[in-house]
């Protein structure tokens, strides 16, 4: 017997069947013993109509108030979940982000979790075998009293904090995929499950375009050594033993794994954008000139290149940015030319960054070097290069992602076998 926090995404949540479905699921887990609590999202679709009804309402809406009606999808959720599992007989209870409470800091619509008191839920869990079934993706700030969202994707955040205060033994991700693979398998049908994967390295391809999991979450996991265990809703609840281990992958302590390969996976973006200042003076304090008002306007800036020119004199800066930060981003580099003193600016859209990951890089060496001489031999130029201990990224023409993505799969013997 132990203590488990699921979680279930909007595809599973996305209707009545599929609730009940869930509530087989909890019910399989309850019976086997286990003290459980239950994160949801909103229903498939219902938090993108709720971000239009918003923007309908006014363009400029206050971000409080797109928070109280964003976190209205989890809590319909709950509360039929909750209705669900009491139909089939288990004690339940909804519980919202204020009841718990989740405390978060007061930025609106991108909140982050700062405390969550679980007491009253393990109390229940002692007193009563209730089963907690929480509205995620929502808190409240206690200078304000006021409903918190914790941006998109901010159910896995949720689930991973609630686990981590509930002291639980592990969380689970329950999604419409049935783990994380080496990289997506509708580019590389020979892409292979991973039975295990090291927080780092999940971090790494969550940050750089793997979809699976919300990228604060795996940094939750990691920093509360909370074991994330990312498995398919869709398994015929009757069909999983809960004292065996299902399909799915495990998110753990590098240490948990007893061998790593040298490359764990490889993970792809195409929603970049190239900005290239052109011809800047070279001296102190340039890059700060044009990074700074970036920072101001809250753009992230990823890959950066620089190039001096032979006389030393002046210099080029590439770097990337989101492409929904694109045009805001061009716009900031250009009110600032009086002060950069750049002669021309360059931008491209049509440009993917290719990510290869993997914490065995760390002890072996000319990695990147085969990359870059497999990627040449398929004829795909590299526009930008960044590396770190347990990752390289090579920003490419868009029109080349899937192949260099299934030449590099092949390259480091990441197919099935």
């Amino acid at each position: 017997m132990g203590r488990l926090v699921m979680k279930f995404g909007g595809t599973s949540v996305a209707n009545i069947d599929r609730i009940r479905n869930v509530a087989r699921h909890v019910k399989r887990e309850v019976d086997a013993g286990h003290d459980v609590a239950v994160v949801v999202s909103a229903m498939s679709g219902k938090t993108n109509e709720l971000v239009e009804w918003c923007r309908e309402a006014s363009p400029m809406h206050d971000a409080r108030e797109y928070d109280a009606v964003v976190a209205s999808g989890e809590q319909v959720t709950s509360g039929l979940l909750a209705i669900a599992l009491q139909a089939i007989g288990i004690q339940a209870r909804s519980w919202q982000g204020w009841q718990i409470p989740v405390r978060t800091s007061d930025a609106h619509a991108s909140a982050r979790i700062l405390e969550i008191d679980g007491s009253e839920i393990i109390n229940r869990f002692k007193d009563r075998k209730e089963v907690a079934v929480i509205a995620g993706f929502q808190g409240i700030n206690p200078q304000t009293n006021r409903i918190t969202t914790l941006g998109r994707g901010g159910s896995d955040t949720s689930a991973v904090a609630i686990a981590a205060a509930l002291h639980a033994d592990r969380c689970d991700i329950y999604t419409d995929v049935d783990g994380v693979y080496t990289t997506d398998p509708r580019v590389v049908p020979k892409a292979r499950r991973l039975d295990k994967i090291a927080f780092e390295d999940m971090l790494e391809l969550a940050s750089q375009g793997a979809k699976v999991l919300q990228v604060r979450s795996v940094e939750l996991g990691m920093v509360h050594n909370m074991p994330v265990f990312v498995r398919s809703s869709f398994d015929k609840p009757e069909d999983i033993d809960p004292h065996g281990t299902p399909p799915g992958t495990l998110i753990c302590s590098e240490e948990e794994i007893m061998e790593s390969h040298v490359v764990t996976g490889i993970a792809f973006s195409k929603d970049e954008a190239q900005i290239s200042v052109r011809q800047i003076e070279d001296k102190p304090g340039v890059a700060a000139s044009i990074f700074g008002p970036l920072a101001d306007a809250n753009i992230n800036v990823d890959m950066i290149v620089q190039n001096v020119s032979e006389d030393g004199k002046t210099t080029d800066l590439t770097f990337t940015v989101p492409a929904s930060d694109y045009n805001r981003a061009r716009d900031t580099i250009t009110s600032s030319k009086a002060k950069i003193g750049y002669i021309r600016l360059d931008s491209a859209t049509d440009v993917a960054k290719v990510s290869v990951i993997g914490s065995g890089m760390r002890s072996h060496a000319g990695v990147a070097a085969q990359a870059f001489k497999a990627l040449s031999e398929r004829n795909i130029n590299i526009r930008a290069i960044t590396t770190s201990e347990i990752k390289f990224s090579v920003l490419i023409d868009a029109a080349y992602t899937e192949l260099a993505v299934r030449t590099l799969h092949t390259l480091y013997g990441l197919d099935k076998t």
